[in-house]
Parts: C-alpha cells; structure tokens; sequence
C-alpha cells in the first residue's frame, strides 16, 4: 500500500503525528510519503504560512485567542471560510502531484491539506481515501467544512466533532497517533547517565512545544529559584532562539536548557514530572509514557479545550496561576497520592497503539475503495 502524507509546520504537533504515522506504516510494510504541500508551490509559501501561524502564537497569544474565537464564530454561518478559500489554491499544485503518483490512501494530520483535498473533491476530482487525523481534543474551528472519508479522533472529541456537522459514521475514536519511542522499555538510570542527568535527583522536564511558547521561563524560575534541592529541571525551548538565549543566560548552572531535541523521548521515558503548554500531542505522549503532567499557560483555544479535557479527566493538574500554584503542584505529583492516581488515569484514557489501529483503518478504507474501483469498472 502506498499512503501520502500531509502536514503542515504550523506546530510540532501535527508534524509529529505525521512522522508517528508513518513509521507505523512502514513497520507494517506499507510505503509512506510525507509531504508539505505547500511546498509544492513554493518553499518560501511554506516556510511563510508557517512562520505567520507561529509566530502568532508566541508572540500574541491573546490575539491569536481572538482570532480562534472569531472563528468559532464564523463557523455558525452558512458559508464557507476564507481558510477554504485560501487553501482551494493549493489544488492544482496537490492535483498535479497526485496524478504522477498512485496512492492508495491520504492521511492529513492538518486542517489545512484536508481543505485542498475538499476543494479538489468538489471540483469533481477521484481521489483515493482520505483520512484526518485530529492532533487536539476538540474539532477545531472549521473542521466539519472539510469533505473527508474518515475523521480519526480522541474518544472524549467524537461527540464534539458529530455536533459541529460530521457524519457520526465517519468518526473514528481511535486516538492521537505517537511513536512507538514513547512506549519503549528504557533503563532510567543508564539513560539519564547517558542524557549527563543525576539519577539520584527528581527530574522536572519542561516545555514550551516546537514553538517555545507559553510561560516556561517564568516556570524555570520558580522551579530552580524556589524549588527543592532534590530535584534537577530540564526546559525544552524548541525553536525558539531568544528563549534559549535568556534562560541559558540567567539559569544556564540551574538549569539544563536545549532547543529543539530529537531525544524529546528520551528525555521524557526518565522524567518524573513533566510540565508543558497542553499541546494535543506532548500531553498524549506524556500520557503514553506515564509521566505525571501539569498543564500550564495554554495558547487560547485548542489548548484551553486540551487543558481541560485532560484535568477534568485526572489525567493532569492545570495551573493557572504559576506563582501561585506550581510549586505546590509539583510536590504533590511527585511525592502525594495523587501521582499514582493521575497514571491510573492516564493509562485509562489515552491508548498506546492508536497508530497501529489508524493503520489497520487505513487498510479497510484502501481496500473497500479498491472493492467499489472494480465493481464499478
């Protein structure tokens, strides 16, 4: 079988799901192509939605709240998006793509390619079966405009996504997809050596996404300022090179301060706490690993639906209020019962094999469409 991939750079999230998937496929013999799609008109276009997208995001986390509401709102009308609109371009340059290759299925990890894929549907193009992936736990505004064969969700999303207009047999509550890293066996103490960790030490692990978002150096400071001598922090900034600058520079001997890493679940399999913006995807493989978690400083809106799907099901603790509540927090997900009962949690709500059930998903779709190809021709 083979499947395309589409993703955007807008958040780690999505692109992490992405690559989950495909090296799910391809474990299971499949061949996988992941592709930017707006790389196919330009590099530049690609880097440029991105950047915008996050930039946003770390910058103006309120106005990137209003515009998340405004589109909330204008999801009420009878009239496609401008999100559609915009993206109904893309589809000459995804169309040509297509037809120099014979794809089996698409996975779209991002609201985006799924409306390319929409507007190319309904200019009356045959496509082979396309799937969504949510990478949050709620339907993102402008979900439901999209024209997908199966829309592949976390269980507590499914009734959110039926409300906001699709088709109920068209969801699939099979989880957010993560590698397989995250559910691998590891040696805590000879890893941690390996990472220059203190095995003798709690591990806090911070972070603020891909992006660097959210109020991490406020966190560090509290944590290394304030916090116990019997625990070491380590804060992932992603890509954020200001950010790395300034906590290297005030808490560089406290603190072990990294940029985007590709050990992330390293890092993760030998923490004891893990504190995070509540990304869809860093807060599942938290989950998967059976890491206690808090939430703090969402991006408004997927984030806050996050925050709050995963506390009101004891899966993490949200604090609000950093200078408040983190420290305290803190201490009793790592010394209190509440930690033990938090796991128990987790491992109830959040499934370690959604990438295998997406795959085995996939493989109906492909071959129901190849059943329907035949019958018909």
């Amino acid at each position: 079988m083979n499947v395309l991939l589409l993703s955007c750079g807008t958040g780690g999230g999505h692109d992490a799901a992405c690559r989950a998937m495909a090296e799910a496929l391809t474990e299971r013999g499949h061949t996988a192509t992941v592709l930017n799609p707006y790389t196919l008109k330009s590099a530049g276009l690609a880097r440029g939605v991105d950047r915008a997208y996050i930039s946003l995001a770390q910058r103006a986390p309120a106005a990137f709240g209003a515009v998340y509401r405004l589109g909330n709102a204008y999801r009420r009308l009878p009239v496609k998006s401008p999100v559609y609109g915009l993206n109904r371009r893309m589809g000459p340059d995804l169309n040509g793509f297509l037809q120099e290759e014979a794809f089996d299925a698409i996975l779209t990890t991002h609201l985006f390619p799924a409306e390319i894929l929409t507007g190319l549907k309904r200019k009356g193009f045959l496509l082979p079966p396309v799937l969504y992936i949510a990478t949050d736990y709620t339907c993102i505004p402008f979900t439901e405009e999209t024209d997908c064969d199966a829309y592949v969700v976390p269980w507590s999303a499914a009734g959110d996504f039926v409300r906001r207009g699709v088709p109920p047999e068209r969801v699939f509550a099979l989880g957010i997809p993560v590698s397989g890293r995250f559910s691998q066996p590891v040696d805590r103490e000879a890893l941690r050596r390996e990472l220059g960790l203190d095995p003798e030490k709690k591990l806090l692990l911070l972070s603020g996404g891909s992006m660097g978002a959210g109020c991490l150096e406020k966190a560090v400071s509290l944590l290394t300022e304030r916090g116990g001598r019997d625990w070491q922090t380590v804060a992932v900034c992603g890509r954020n090179p200001e950010l790395i600058d300034r906590l290297r520079a005030s808490y560089g001997e406290a603190c072990t301060v990294l940029g985007f890493t590709e050990r992330f679940a390293d890092y993760l399999a030998v923490s004891d706490l893990f504190i995070s913006k509540p990304g869809g995807l860093s807060s599942t493989e938290a989950a998967v690993r059976g890491v206690p978690l808090i939430h703090i400083s969402p991006i408004p809106g997927c984030e806050t639906a996050n925050m709050r799907c995963f506390a009101a099901q004891g899966m993490s603790l949200a604090v609000t209020e950093p200078e408040k509540q983190l420290l305290d927090a803190c201490r009793r997900l790592l010394y209190g019962p509440e930690r033990e009962e938090m796991l128990q949690n987790q491992r109830r709500g959040i499934s370690a094999d959604s990438a295998e059930m997406i795959c085995r998903l996939v493989e109906y779709k492909a071959r129901e469409a190849a059943c329907t190809l035949k019958m018909s021709s």
